[in-house]
Formats: C-alpha cells, structure tokens, sequence
C-alpha cells in the first residue's frame, strides 16, 4: 500500500486554492438558494457556516496549548447587518494568513482521536473549504472534481480521525472488511466494521487471526471515493462489487 503524506504546504496551497474557487462560485447565485447538496442550508447559510469555522479558528490555533478552549464550537451565521460575501472575504484572507504563520507542531487542541497539534487544524481547514467548495459549485451547477492527492488525504482524515470520532451517520452494526481504490491514484485502504467499532488497516503489518478477505469492493476516482463518503453523491457512482450494504457504515453525510 502506497504511503500518502501531506504536510503544512499541501494544506496550505489547498486553502489557497480552494478558497477562490469557493468565492467565485458565489458570483452571481442569490443568498437564498438552495444547496442542493445540503438541501437544508441556502447560500447564506453556507457563506455562514465556513466563514465563521475560519473566525473561531483564528482565535484559536494559535493559543499554543491543548486544553479546549471557552467557545468549541463555531458560529454558523453571518451576523446582522454584514455583506456575506464581503464578511467571507475578510475572514478567509484572516485565516489564511493566521494559517500561513502557525507551525504544524505548535500545541492545539482538538475534539477528535487525533494529535493535538496545528497540524489538525491545518487539515481539517483544507477539507472543509474544498467540500464546500464542491457545494457551492454544485449550486451553480459547475462542480469540478477534487484534486486526486488532496481527496485522498481527505479520504485519510474520514477514516483515521472522523469516523473514530463518532461523526459517522451509518448503522453501527455492520461487520466486515471493505475495500477502497482510487483508480486514479493506484491507492488503497482496507477498512474493517466492527459494529460501533472502526479499523484502519495496513495489510503490509496486520498481525491478527481476522479474516481479511473484503467483503465489499467500491473504486473510483479519490474525488468520487470522497464525496460519497461525504454524502455528497450516491455510492452508484462508484464501481462496487460485494456487499454494498457495508458501505453505509463509513458514511459521514
């Protein structure tokens, strides 16, 4: 299994790329409408939700130390009175610019299994602007695939630190080992369920007496892989072959 390793300039030149793609999808939609990916939130609400994750986390990241801070989770809304767009602006070029300066060492809590480093946070910025990305493009009925390598890491982020974090809205009585391809990267992941229980697997070390046979094949592109996962498109997508019902388990949206 081939090693994928991001760092703070993959993420990095991510955000930059992300975050004006994201921007330029919000040109000429009205606040109002519908996301279709996330029927429930309109365009507002969408401006809203990343803009205010980059404020709170502005504040945050840069605290150097892992104890949870006051306020753990962020706004969801722009406030009263402000121009979305104008107030996404300002906070996106914030954060970036508090991202670009912060060490991926530096002590930072998180909520997550994870190591409490910038690091995380790194991550997990680059992520959420290119899903919304996705989002907001898809709006505009225009959405571009993600890049291979960053929808493989985010595929790594699903597995080793959102599902184990409970995030997961699949059943949580499945059993079995899946396997994932991004046929684009020639990459794969092996995933046990274990009911409420989640493995990550590297089949070069495994150990154990289990049975490692997949009980279900899906491969795609890493975008493909990624948004399904994501809930952002159907597992139809995907060429799949086995017990599809498994899939379900690593759905996160």
């Amino acid at each position: 299994m081939t090693k994928l390793h991001a760092t703070k300039d993959f993420w990095i030149g991510a955000l930059r790329a992300e975050g004006p793609a994201f921007r330029a999808a919000l040109e000429e939609q009205p606040l109002d409408a519908p996301v279709p990916t996330r029927p429930e939130w309109t365009v507002r609400e969408l401006i809203g939700r990343l803009g205010a994750f980059y404020d709170w986390l502005g504040t945050h990241v840069t605290r150097g130390v892992t104890t949870a801070p006051e306020v753990t989770q962020p706004a969801t809304e722009v406030p009263g009175g402000a121009d979305p767009k104008a107030w996404w602006d300002e906070r996106y070029a914030a954060a970036l610019a508090t991202l670009e300066g912060v060490e991926e060492d530096l002590p930072a809590w998180n909520p997550m299994p994870a190591p409490k480093k910038a690091a995380f946070w790194l991550r997990r910025a680059a992520h959420l602007t290119t899903l919304h990305r996705w989002d907001a493009q898809m709006t505009a009925g225009m959405a571009e695939p993600i890049e291979a390598k960053l929808a493989a890491d985010g595929l790594a982020e699903l597995l080793d630190t959102l599902l184990p974090s409970g995030r997961g809205v699949g059943p949580r009585d499945r059993f079995g080992m899946i396997h994932l391809v991004a046929s684009d990267l020639q990459h794969e992941w092996f995933v046990r369920l274990r009911g409420e229980g989640l493995a990550l697997l590297d089949t070069d070390t495994i150990l154990d007496s289990d049975d490692h046979r997949a009980r279900v094949l899906a491969t795609g592109s890493a975008s493909d892989l990624l948004l399904a996962l994501h809930g952002r498109i159907g597992f139809d997508t995907l060429e799949i072959s086995g017990e599809r019902s498994l899939l379900d388990g690593l759905r996160i949206g």
